[in-house]
């Protein structure tokens, strides 16, 4: 990608998000030439919160896969979907990425997999970053659905409690990578997740690492 993490997720708090009425989703698209962002809000009101702790795993279903995710997060999703389809399906897009914090960053993991299961054909161009990313996926998906995964990474901040929500003991796991930012950190387990210390983790990375 072009963009370092701290470039990504500044995008992604910035975005003029298009709020839809149903399920209170969000999300922006928009083209830079061949590429394709899609980014995705954290949580901005009652609905979002809802939809958050609405974690019963409900079973998506693709073609002869039966995979189970977190029910309030597809249900945002599929708000979503119709709105961004033509865009993903669209044979000029030669690149996706995709972003989100949060809120956002769960729906960013089930627009990965859409975009990876659509676009075959540019699968390995399509780069999905969740910020703060709370567990989407329930229990342990086959090895097609695991491997459309493959290049969405979970941005991690220090003890960020987002990100071990659901609790491992309900069947919730990540998918794709684990980056961790913030080693050595104070944050305790909220504030960890605040977006200021994740610019400030994310700064440091990049002045270290250019990443």
């Amino acid at each position: 990608m072009k963009e370092t993490m701290l470039q990504l997720f500044k995008q992604i708090l910035e975005a003029p998000y298009i709020q839809l009425e149903e399920n209170a989703a969000s999300y922006y698209l928009r083209r830079d030439g061949e590429t394709l962002y899609l980014l995705f809000e954290a949580s901005n009101g009652k609905e979002d919160w809802k939809n958050n702790f609405d974690f019963p795993a409900k079973p998506y279903k693709e073609m002869v896969d039966v995979w189970f995710v977190h029910r309030g997060f597809l249900r945002v999703w599929k708000t979503i979907e119709p709105h961004v389809a033509e865009s993903v399906a669209d044979p000029s897009v030669k690149k996706i990425i995709i972003g989100g914090y949060s809120h956002g960053a769960a729906i960013a993991v089930l627009c990965h997999e859409y975009c990876v299961f659509h676009r075959p054909d540019i699968a390995p161009f399509i780069d999905g970053y969740g910020f703060g990313c709370p567990r989407v996926v329930w229990w342990k998906p086959n090895k097609r659905v695991l491997s459309r995964f493959a290049r969405f990474t979970v941005i991690r901040n220090c003890r960020d409690l987002v990100t071990h929500l659901p609790p491992r003991i309900f069947g919730f796991r990540h998918v794709g990578a684990m980056r961790k930012v913030g080693d050595g950190a104070k944050y305790g387990p909220i504030k960890s997740h605040y977006p200021e210390n994740y610019l400030s983790e994310l700064d440091k990375l990049q002045r270290r690492h250019g990443i």
